[in-house]
């Protein structure tokens, strides 16, 4: 089968590889070790934003050497980009001290567009006929309803990897998806992308 996948970059990073040594992740080879022989994989959608590193300055560079690395050894690899939102904003205290105020100002983060730019590539390439399988990598249970469209309308088959192996997947992804895998730690570890990546000076982040 003709196979796109897409990918919720910030829902892989956080459930599946914040914290681990799997952060060099080879995507195709992961999602074909995942999939089997029986799909094609002719695109990887990746739907991310680019990191400020106000916390950690390192950050962006990491993030950009990773992509970079992608781009360069999968030729099915595409990144869109969505965008981060910052803006201070009150918050209550989950347990303040007596006599202590009951509110404080926060910046609050929020990565906007991601979601929405997946769901529509999802519909759009369906009606383009551009796949016959569709995998959403995600948990983000706002994705279902173009999920819903694709089965039930395009009839497609659609295809949902959890990124959290100790989680349950969203029941109103399952829901609208033919068959669900989780992304486990033996598939992340044999999934590996070279260091370096041939032909380039782009390495592996030494904190990785």
């Amino acid at each position: 089968m003709r196979t796109i996948i897409y990918v919720d970059g910030f829902n892989l990073y956080y459930s599946a590889l914040k914290g681990t040594p799997f952060k060099w992740l080879d995507l195709k080879t992961a999602f074909q070790n995942l999939l089997g022989p029986h799909h094609t994989i002719v695109k990887i959608k990746y739907f991310t934003a680019l990191v400020s590193g106000r916390v950690d300055p390192g950050q962006p560079i990491r993030q950009q050497t990773y992509i970079r690395a992608l781009e360069s050894y999968t030729p099915e690899f595409e990144p869109i980009y969505g965008h981060f939102l910052s803006h201070v904003v009150w918050a209550r205290l989950a347990n303040p001290q007596k006599g202590a105020k009951q509110y404080v100002q926060i910046f609050k983060t929020e990565e906007k567009g991601s979601d929405v730019k997946l769901a529509v590539h999802l519909l759009h390439e369906a009606w383009l006929n551009n796949y016959e399988c569709a995998i959403v990598v995600s948990n983000d249970s706002d994705l279902s309803e173009a999920m819903q469209i694709v089965k039930a309308h395009h009839r497609k088959t659609v295809g949902l990897i959890c990124p959290n192996d100790g989680v349950r997947p969203s029941r109103e992804l399952m829901k609208n998806a033919h068959f669900v895998k989780k992304l486990r730690k033996g598939v992340l570890s044999i999934s590996q992308l070279p260091d370096p990546i041939p032909s380039t000076t782009i390495s592996k982040p030494a904190s990785w």
